[in-house]
C-alpha cells in the first residue's frame, strides 16, 4: 500500500470507526472471560459536547481500550439523563415559540411534545462522543426515561414507601419561580451579592413609640407575623407583652422574645416572616405564629401584597420601599453583601416556600455508604482528598426532597381516593392501586375513575441513582445474567461537583437494593479552566466548540491535549496549543512510520552490531516504560502515562533507536533488524492505541493486512518480562557521550560526515557494550582507551571519565579562528558599553540597587569570556 505523505485525521477517523462499529468490536455479552464494566456518567439529553465531556469521555475511553487489549471482556454502558427541570425548559421555551402555552396542555399533551423534542435531539451528545473516538456499547444503549428504567425507579420508589423510608410533609423548601418547582438542598447554589439594608419603623400598637427593624427584603412585610426580640436585650424590655403594627398592610402582631435573635445584627429586632425564611419558620412554630404565604409560584405577589399584587419580588421590593419612603416610616437604606441561594440550573433566585412534598429518610441509608468508603476502603475514591469532602456531605446529611412539580420524569406512583391527608395508597400499578384503596377505604365499589395519581415529577437524580443497577435490569430481574455478570462495575469516572449528588446516591442505592457496591474505583476529575483559571462557560466565552477542535487538530490530538494538561484530579488549565502538540505528536509517529516503511531490504545483510545492541537496550527501556505506566494507571495518573509514553517514543524510539538501526544513506537494510523495528513500532502503538485510537490503527493496518480478528483494537497488550537495568544506565551514559561529541562538532563546526579520532580516560570503567553505537552516533574513526590526557585535543568529561579529539585534521582552525575573532571583538563591544554605564555616576547613585549589580555581573562575566577566548586563540595560534 502507498502510504501518503501526511497523516490527514479527516480521511482516517470515520473510515476506522465505522470499521470498528462493523465489526462490532464495542459491544459485550457475558462470557468466560473477566469483565471490565464502565457506565458512563449519563450526560443530559439536552446536552452538547462540551470541554467536561470531551475531558471525562477521553478517560473512560482510554480505560476501555486499554482493558480490551488486556484480554478482558469490556462493557462502556453509554445512555442519557432525562434530566426534568433542563429538558423542560427547553420543551417550554419551544411551545411558547409556537404559541402554545404549557398550561394549556394536559399532561399527555405535554409528555408528547416533551417525547418530540428528545427524540429529535436526545442523541446530539451521543453522537457527538463518536467523534472523540467513544468506544461504548451502544446496542446497550439506555435513556433514564425508558419504559424498563421507569419502571425501576417506580418500584424502587414503592418498596422504599413500604419500608417506611419515603413520606409526604409540608416543609420548608427551595422552590425555583422559574422553572416553578422545588429543589434539593445540593441543587441550590450559594453565591455573594450586594444588596441593601433598609432600616424600617414599625409602630408600637397603642403608642406613639416606634421600633426599628433591618430587613433586606422589605417586601416580605406582607407575611409579618410577629417581631422578635431577645429577652435579653434590655433595650426593648419596654415592649415585653406588647404588639406592633406592620406598615402598608397594617397588620397588628405580637412582639415575641427569644433567644434566636442576634443582639449585634442590624437593629437587634427581627420581623418574623414564617412563610418564607426557614428560620422564621422554626420560630412560628415554637411561638404558634400564623403562617402567611404572599406569593404565587413564580414568586410575584399575591392578593396579600395588596397593591403590588401581581408585581416581580424584585419590582415590588422598590415599589414597596418607595412606598415606606413616601409613609415616612424607611428610616435609611445601606448597602449590604449577603449570601443569595440560586438554582444550579436556572440560576434564579430561590425562594423558600412552604410546600406539601415527598421525602427519603436518609439517616439509616446513609451508613453502609459511609463504612464502605470512609472505613472499609471498599470504594475507593481517586485523589483521597475527596474522602474528606464526602464524609461531610454523609455524616450531615438530610432527609432528600424526592418530588418535582414537572411534568417531564417519572410521575409519583401515589394514587389518592378522598380528601384526607392520608387518603391515598402507593403502588406499581393503577390496578394495584385501586386494589389496595379499596382496602384502604374500605370501599369494594371505587373504580379507576376515583382515584387521581400524583402530579408531581420525582427528582431526576432518583432514577440515576440506579443506574450502574438499572442498566443491566438489576432492579426488575435482579439474577439476571448481565447483572450478575457485569456487577459491580469497576470504575466510575466524574467531576467531583456530583460527588454527593450521584455517586454518593449510587453507594447507597447500591447497599440497599443489592447489598453490594456498585463500583470498585471512582475517580474524580478536575474541572476544565482557561488559562486564567477561569471555569469554562458559555457566558464568559472562554470555552471552546469541541467538535470544531476536533475538526482543527484530528480526535487524537484533542484526545492528547486534554490528557497531557490534566493532572489526577486537580484542574485542568486548558490550552490550544496542548491540541497542536498533540496533533505534532501524531505527525512525528506518522514520519517516524514513512522512514521505516521506506528502508529497502536485503535478506543477505548480517545483522551489524549497532542495531543488535540497540534493539536490545530499546526492548528493555520500553520493558522499564510499560511497569511504569502500569503504576501510573493503578493510581489513575493518565496524564502521567501518556507524558511517560511521549518521551519514549519522541526520544528513545525516534531520536535514538531510529538513528542507531538507520542504514547508510540509500544502502539497504538487514531483515532482522527491520522485522525486530516493526515489532518494538507495533508494541508501542499497542500501549499508545488507547490515547490515539485512530492514528494507532491507521498505521498498524499500514504495515501489513490484517483480518478483522487481528485489528488493533483487539490485539494482546504486550508482556512484561524482567527489565535489564543495567543496559539502561549503560546506554544512559554512553547518549551524554554522544551529545558530547555532538556539541563539540557543533562549537568548532567539523563536518558531521567527516569521521574524526575519539580517545578516553575510562575511569568510570564503564563497559564497552556501546562503543560501536557511539562511533555510528559520533562518527568517529574509532575509540581509543588511553591512560593520560591526549595534547592539543578538545575534551570534555562525562562524570569522572574523561573524552579527547585531537584538533588536528578534526578542526578547521582558519575557521575557528575567524569564529573565536569574531566573537571577542562582539563580546569587547559589549564590555565597552556595561563600562561606559558603570562609569556614569548619575546612573550608578540614581538607579535602583538591582539593576546596577545586573550591570555589574555583565561586565564580570564578559571580562570572563574575553579571557577563555583569548585563552583558546592562543592555543590555535
Amino acid at each position: 500500500m502507498q502510504i501518503p505523505s501526511k497523516y490527514d485525521a479527516s480521511k482516517v477517523e470515520g473510515k476506522w470507526y465505522d470499521y470498528w462499529m462493523k465489526h462490532n468490536y464495542f459491544h459485550s455479552e457475558p462470557d468466560e472471560r473477566e469483565p471490565y464494566t464502565i457506565v458512563i456518567p449519563p450526560p443530559n439529553v439536552t446536552g452538547i459536547l462540551h470541554m467536561g465531556h470531551m475531558l471525562n469521555n477521553t478517560i473512560q475511553d482510554v480505560l476501555i481500550r486499554r482493558a480490551r487489549l488486556q484480554g478482558k471482556n469490556a462493557c462502556w454502558v453509554p445512555g442519557t439523563d432525562h434530566a426534568s427541570i433542563a429538558t423542560e425548559a427547553k420543551v417550554v421555551a419551544k411551545l411558547k415559540e409556537r404559541g402554545i402555552d404549557k398550561n394549556d396542555l394536559s399532561r399527555e399533551e405535554f409528555l408528547k411534545h416533551a417525547w418530540d423534542w428528545t427524540h429529535e435531539y436526545g442523541g446530539v451528545i451521543l453522537d457527538q462522543l463518536k467523534k472523540l473516538g467513544c468506544s461504548c456499547d451502544w446496542d446497550r444503549t439506555k435513556f433514564t426515561m425508558d419504559d424498563d428504567m421507569s419502571e425501576a425507579v417506580i418500584k424502587v420508589f414503592v418498596d422504599l414507601y413500604n419500608k417506611g423510608l419515603i413520606y409526604r410533609g409540608y416543609r420548608m423548601v427551595n422552590w425555583d419561580p422559574e422553572a416553578k418547582t422545588t429543589l434539593s438542598d445540593e441543587e441550590v447554589i450559594y453565591e455573594e451579592r450586594q444588596g441593601n439594608l433598609y432600616y424600617i419603623n414599625y409602630q408600637i400598637e397603642g403608642s406613639d413609640d416606634v421600633l426599628t427593624i433591618a430587613t433586606t427584603r422589605p417586601e416580605t412585610i406582607f407575611g409579618d407575623t410577629a417581631i422578635c426580640i431577645n429577652p435579653n436585650d434590655e433595650r426593648f424590655s419596654h415592649l415585653k407583652g406588647k404588639k406592633a403594627i406592620v406598615p402598608i398592610c397594617n397588620r397588628i402582631v405580637p412582639i415575641i422574645e427569644d433567644e434566636y435573635v442576634d443582639l449585634e445584627f442590624g437593629t437587634g429586632c427581627l420581623k418574623v416572616t414564617p412563610a418564607h425564611d426557614e428560620n422564621d419558620k422554626v420560630l412560628g412554630d415554637k411561638h404558634n405564629l400564623e403562617v402567611i404565604d404572599i406569593f404565587y409560584e413564580d414568586a410575584s405577589l399575591n392578593s396579600y401584597g395588596l397593591q403590588f399584587e401581581g408585581q416581580d419580588r424584585f419590582i415590588a421590593r422598590k415599589a414597596v420601599a418607595k412606598e415606606l419612603e413616601t409613609l415616612g416610616v424607611l428610616v435609611k437604606t445601606e448597602t449590604h453583601v449577603n449570601k443569595v441561594g440560586t438554582s444550579e440550573r436556572t440560576k434564579a433566585v430561590i425562594e423558600p416556600r412552604l410546600s406539601d412534598q415527598w421525602f427519603l429518610k436518609m439517616e439509616d441509608l446513609v451508613k453502609p455508604a459511609i463504612k464502605a468508603v470512609l472505613h472499609e476502603d471498599d470504594i475507593k475514591l481517586f485523589p483521597k482528598k475527596f474522602e474528606n469532602t464526602y464524609r461531610h456531605w454523609m455524616e450531615n446529611i438530610r432527609d432528600w426532597n424526592i418530588s418535582r412539580q414537572l411534568l417531564w420524569g417519572q410521575q409519583i406512583p401515589a394514587y389518592y381516593y378522598g380528601d384526607g391527608k392520608d387518603d391515598f395508597v402507593v403502588a406499581e400499578t393503577l390496578e394495584n392501586a385501586l386494589e389496595l384503596a379499596k382496602q384502604k377505604a374500605k370501599n369494594p365499589q371505587l373504580k379507576v375513575d376515583g382515584l387521581r395519581q400524583d402530579t408531581d415529577a420525582l427528582d431526576t437524580w432518583f432514577s440515576s441513582w440506579l443506574w450502574p443497577m438499572s442498566v443491566f435490569d438489576g432492579i426488575r430481574n435482579p439474577d439476571n445474567e448481565d447483572i450478575k455478570y457485569y456487577y459491580p462495575t469497576n470504575d466510575l469516572v466524574t467531576g467531583p461537583d456530583i460527588l454527593f449528588f450521584w455517586v454518593a446516591r449510587m453507594i447507597i442505592a447500591g447497599y440497599e437494593f443489592r447489598d453490594e457496591k456498585p463500583f470498585e474505583n471512582v475517580y474524580l476529575t478536575g474541572l476544565v479552566r482557561d488559562k486564567q483559571r477561569r471555569k469554562m462557560s458559555k457566558s464568559l466565552g472562554n470555552s471552546p466548540d469541541a467538535l470544531k477542535l476536533i475538526e482543527e487538530y484530528g480526535a487524537d490530538g484533542v484526545r492528547v491535549g486534554l490528557l497531557l494538561s490534566s493532572a489526577a484530579g486537580n484542574d485542568l488549565l486548558f490550552d490550544e496549543a496542548l491540541c497542536q502538540q498533540g496533533k505534532g505528536f501524531g505527525n512525528k509517529i506518522w514520519n517516524a512510520f514513512r522512514l521505516v516503511q521506506g528502508w529497502e531490504i536485503d535478506d543477505s545483510l548480517d545483522q551489524p552490531e549497532t542495531a543488535k545492541i540497540g534493539l536490545e537496550w530499546y526492548h528493555a527501556k520500553f520493558q522499564k516504560v510499560l511497569a511504569e505506566i502500569e503504576d501510573h494507571f493503578s493510581k489513575y495518573r493518565l496524564s502521567d502515562a501518556l507524558m511517560t509514553l511521549y518521551k519514549l517514543i519522541m526520544d528513545d524510539f525516534s531520536s535514538w533507536l531510529l538513528e542507531i538501526i538507520k542504514p547508510a544513506y540509500q544502502q539497504p537494510i538487514d531483515i532482522k533488524t527491520y522485522n525486530a523495528v516493526i515489532t518494538a513500532f507495533e508494541n508501542n502503538l499497542k500501549v499508545l492505541h488507547p490515547f490515539m485510537p485512530f492514528l494507532t490503527e491507521e498505521i498498524w493496518q499500514f504495515i501489513s493486512e490484517r483480518t478483522p480478528e487481528e485489528a488493533l483494537i483487539v490485539a494482546k497488550w504486550p508482556e512484561s518480562t524482567t527489565v535489564n537495568t543495567t543496559l539502561i544506565s549503560e546506554f544512559e551514559f554512553a547518549s551524554e557521550v554522544i551529545s558530547g561529541i555532538r556539541n563539540i562538532r557543533k562549537q568548532k563546526n567539523i563536518a558531521f560526515k567527516d569521521a574524526i579520532p575519539f580517545s578516553v580516560i575510562n575511569n568510570e570503567k564503564i563497559t564497552n557494550t556501546f562503543d560501536a553505537v557511539i562511533a555510528k552516533l559520533g562518527n568517529l574513526d574509532a575509540i581509543a582507551y588511553v591512560e593520560s590526557a591526549v595534547e592539543e585535543a578538545l575534551t570534555y568529561r562525562v562524570k569522572s571519565n574523561e573524552y579527547f579529539i585531537p584538533m588536528s585534521g578534526a578542526v578547521d582552525v582558519e575557521a575557528e579562528i575567524k569564529k573565536l575573532t569574531d566573537e571577542l571583538n562582539y563580546t569587547e563591544g559589549f564590555l565597552k558599553s556595561v563600562q561606559k554605564k558603570l562609569s556614569n555616576e548619575r546612573f550608578v547613585t540614581n538607579a535602583p540597587e538591582q539593576v546596577v549589580a545586573s550591570e555589574k555581573k555583565k561586565e564580570a562575566d564578559a571580562l570572563a569570556k574575553i579571557e577563555t577566548i583569548k585563552t583558546s586563540l592562543a592555543n590555535l595560534e
